[in-house]
């Protein structure tokens, strides 16, 4: 599984471990237009904090294996060892004492089973995550799902047929909300985008499974959009995602929510991002520092 570690420019004992969701690679975190907006690793560093953006298992610098192997469990499994690494020092690098994982949507659910089982983690930020799934959203997303071989960005680069992607023109429509996205975003958005296999699905789903996310003992910061396809109505605001989400988790997880108005499925590419990031960074201040 290939990282990039990035410092920032003062010493910190915290990292964030961030992984991307389904479709998309490294660069949803670390946006490459207009990355002084879009890039939330950038806006983290800026923050004080470190941060290791990792590709999932069949995406990106990260190895690729035969479709049918991808799966979430082994993701978790790979979490959990990178968790171990940062705290021990990677080469290079400085141990920490404080790891936060960070997920977007498939990669929630890793850091939710991640850290319900091992307990190693310090803090969990969740987006694109709620116990709420809107079916008729979810399968109108996943109605734009075809094989990767057949799409012009990947055709000829030997991805076996389990492998999908979003056929093009559709990623705005599924992960923009309704209102003016920058059509340079989308566009390197559909540039950028990545493969997976729903092979990753089934156990990635069991994270919305209680008691899955009361078995988290460590503080939760759950992040959506207000026009997100996958989320039924309690993601309107943050008052109704919060009271939504509150019974699923344990008081130990001192549940902060956040909702970005107006904002799709994906948070980090909405005109109005610096919204959620302000809110991330009081939420790391606040409760690690």
């Amino acid at each position: 599984m290939a990282g990039t570690m990035c410092m920032p420019a003062r010493p910190t004992s915290t990292v964030m471990v961030m992984m991307p969701g389904s479709g998309y690679n490294h660069t949803y975190w670390d946006f490459p237009y207009e990355p002084q907006t879009y890039s939330f690793r950038r806006a983290m560093n800026i923050a004080g904090y470190a941060t290791l953006i990792v590709d999932r298992f069949g995406n990106g610098a990260s190895t690729r294996p035969p479709s049918v192997q991808l799966t979430a469990t082994g993701s978790v499994q790979a979490l959990h060892q990178l968790v171990g690494a940062v705290r021990q020092g990677l080469p290079g690098f400085q141990p920490f004492s404080k790891v936060i994982t960070g997920g977007h949507s498939l990669s929630s659910g890793i850091a939710v089973i991640e850290a319900s089982t091992y307990h190693d983690v310090d803090g969990v930020l969740l987006t694109g995550f709620s116990h709420s799934l809107d079916i008729v959203g979810t399968t109108g997303i996943v109605s734009t799902y075809y094989p990767a071989e057949q799409d012009p960005k990947f055709a000829g680069q030997g991805y076996d047929t389990g492998y999908v992607t979003t056929r093009p023109g559709t990623r705005q429509g599924n992960y923009y909300g309704p209102g003016a996205a920058d059509p340079e975003v989308v566009a390197v958005d559909e540039a950028t985008k990545e493969v997976f296999s729903l092979t990753e699905y089934p156990d990635g789903l069991t994270s919305t499974l209680p008691p899955t996310t009361n078995n988290i003992n460590v503080p939760v910061m759950v992040v959506n959009g207000s026009a997100d396809r996958l989320c039924l109505r309690t993601c309107e605001n943050t008052e109704t995602l919060a009271a939504a989400e509150a019974p699923y988790f344990s008081p130990a997880a001192k549940l902060r929510a956040f909702v970005l108005p107006g904002s799709g499925h994906s948070v980090n590419l909405a005109p109005n991002t610096a919204e959620y990031q302000a809110a991330v960074r009081d939420w790391l201040k606040s409760t690690f520092e």
